[in-house]
């Protein structure tokens, strides 16, 4: 069991550097353009409150699981380990919706100038901010009962009707209070996720029209795999299926865990470091590639073959 442990303990530990790294680096850019006089775009104003919550993610979620992996059984009292379950939701549930707000922004960005977007490609960033700031608002709001059943393990009495969580515990409750509460919190983030792929295969569906436009500019000796439109759709693809599939995951096991009376310990043990998967790993596939993806949105509204826009 301590080799197990330790295991664990080494990998969170792993993941925490290199995700406070990717984050911290990815914001200290945007930071340096924007104290340097540079003006950022509003996607780097996105992007930049998705690496606070990504961040926010890491500390109040990997940091106490690792302790209690390296042999830190009570470290946390009952407030502690309600602020920290409290916090983690709140990054957690930011990061995905500013996600979504990332995406629908660039679905409308990218959109043909005379379709029915055109209005809303005028409006939409001038409520930019303001979507910002409701990520915020709502996930505080939205997540204040989330540590209501959460408490320390440092006190021992009824440990019987309390459930492991690992560095803390949690009161048992009745099947029904623990399914509503459930549904509760993760309506807000299913509907996120369904507008995501939503946006994110509009934008698919853009590039593919796009190409099916441009074809004849390229050589016909090109392999079509290599058009720019086919690696911005793999890019797309691939970010889009990276945060569901960790999300998908991550939320299995925790409703696995919040549907058991006594949760394995597997479970238990792998639910954080799947739940810190994302906010570890988003920066860099970021950075390699929806930079590459952006250079191809300016390409395609620079581009202005008329049919396409008539048509679209």
């Amino acid at each position: 069991m301590a080799s197990r442990e330790l295991s664990i303990g080494i990998v969170l530990l792993s993941q925490i550097v290199l995700g406070i790294l990717g984050n911290f680096s990815l914001l200290y850019y945007y930071l340096f353009l924007y104290f340097t006089g540079h003006r950022l775009k509003l996607t780097d104003l996105i992007i930049s409150h998705l690496m606070v919550a990504n961040s926010l993610t890491l500390l109040s979620r990997g940091i106490p699981q690792t302790m209690e992996a390296f042999g830190l059984k009570f470290f946390l009292s009952d407030i502690g380990c309600k602020l920290v379950f409290y916090l983690h939701r709140v990054g957690r549930g930011v990061s995905i919706s500013s996600t979504c707000l990332l995406s629908v922004f660039q679905a409308i960005k990218i959109s043909p100038r005379n379709s029915r977007w055109a209005e809303l490609k005028v409006k939409a960033p001038k409520y930019i901010g303001f979507c910002i700031f409701l990520c915020w608002v709502l996930q505080v709001l939205l997540n204040i009962t989330s540590p209501i059943y959460v408490t320390g393990k440092w006190d021992n009495r009824n440990a019987t009707m309390r459930k492991d969580l690992g560095f803390c515990s949690a009161e048992q409750t009745d099947i029904i209070t623990v399914s509503l509460y459930a549904v509760l919190l993760l309506f807000p983030d299913i509907s996120s996720l369904g507008v995501m792929i939503w946006a994110s295969s509009f934008m698919v569906f853009i590039l593919y029209r796009h190409r099916q436009k441009v074809r004849h500019i390229h050589k016909t000796n090109i392999f079509p795999r290599s058009f720019p439109e086919s690696r911005a759709t793999q890019r797309i693809l691939i970010l889009v299926n990276i945060f569901v599939s960790f999300y998908f995951i991550s939320a299995i096991i925790q409703v696995c865990i919040s549907h058991s009376y006594k949760p394995s310990w597997l479970l238990v043990k792998i639910s954080a470091p799947i739940s810190v998967c994302f906010p570890t790993f988003y920066p860099f596939v970021f950075m390699s590639h929806c930079f590459s993806v952006s250079r191809v949105f300016v390409q395609i509204r620079n581009t202005k073959p008329p049919d396409f826009a008539r048509n679209t």
